[in-house]
């Protein structure tokens, strides 16, 4: 894996070794970040939204994928920013053509040997110095969001001090038009099934864990949803989030999405850390860095 790439971040606990199932996490996370790397090689113009989420799928598929926390989505042009989004469908692919220089991003939630995990990819066809500088303005937020994590803040109390980076850089918090305006979601193993059956585009046997993880934490005080609301009002609840903040400028979206791992660890370093370093955006910001 890469090294730390700034303050306050980490890939791994101190002891530099992963347990099986933090390996099992971090492989389906880096197959996701596979594919999309090679299906938005593949993107030309003309390609529309409806067209990457299958090159996704069979990607996917082709590689082993049989189940998912939810389907592959695609979002080119404004769509990136959610420009107009009022309800839930509109996040589905549509038949929006790629343009030269048009910004997108490209989302997946496979299911791989058991393990769940759920990506965001932004990139554009070409030159897009909007959407460039976005991304580079996202390391901030990763860094902050591990470091008060790690200061065991409250969920909301860190979500609002997102929203503040965002408005001092400049822009609008996408992810609040997100179902529940949540920048993050808990992901846990999933039990594998010859028959793993979708519905509205989410895999059953992964909503089935959220729910019955979202009647444990109401018992308990604690939502797997990380939002703007008072059932976030909760230190972080050990487990596996995957996080996604969401910035917007002006018709322009960007995002990243990958897993935190929050323990119960009284050890800061070891209390909360990214899985994995050796990702997309994080090898762009060190390059950034070196040069």
């Amino acid at each position: 894996m890469a090294g730390d790439t700034g303050k306050g971040t980490t890939a791994a606990p101190r002891t530099g070794r992963l347990t099986a199932d933090l390996r099992g996490f971090r492989e389906v996370q880096r197959l996701a970040y596979a594919c999309a790397e090679a299906v938005a090689a593949q993107l030309r113009p003309g390609v529309t939204e409806r067209e990457a989420a299958r090159m996704q799928r069979e990607w996917l598929r082709g590689h082993g994928v049989r189940d998912w926390f939810h389907l592959p989505f695609a979002w080119f042009g404004d769509r990136t920013a959610f420009a107009g989004f009022r309800v839930p469908l509109q996040f589905f692919p549509t038949n929006r053509a790629l343009e030269p220089g048009m910004p997108f991003i490209l989302d997946m939630a496979p299911v791989y040997r058991g393990y769940a995990a759920d990506i965001g990819y932004s990139g554009s066809l070409g030159l897009n110095p909007v959407q460039d500088r976005l991304m580079s303005d996202l390391r901030a937020h990763r860094e902050l969001i591990l470091r008060q994590v790690r200061e065991r803040r409250p969920l909301r109390e860190i979500y609002e001090n997102v929203d503040r980076l965002m408005v001092r850089q400049g822009y609008a918090n996408r992810h609040r038009a997100y179902p529940f305006g949540v920048i993050a979601h808990k992901i846990d193993r999933v039990r594998e099934r010859r028959w793993s059956p979708t519905v509205f585009g989410f895999g059953t046997q992964s909503l089935k864990g959220l729910v019955g993880d979202a009647l444990h934490g109401h018992r308990e005080g604690w939502s797997p949803l990380w939002s703007p609301y008072r059932f976030s009002d909760h230190a972080p609840q050990p487990g596996m989030w995957a996080v996604e903040p969401h910035l917007g400028f002006r018709g322009t979206g960007a995002k990243f999405e990958e897993i935190l791992v929050v323990t119960d660890s009284r050890d800061p370093e070891e209390s909360a850390f990214w899985l994995d370093d050796d990702l997309p955006h994080v090898r762009r910001w060190a390059e950034e860095g070196a040069a």
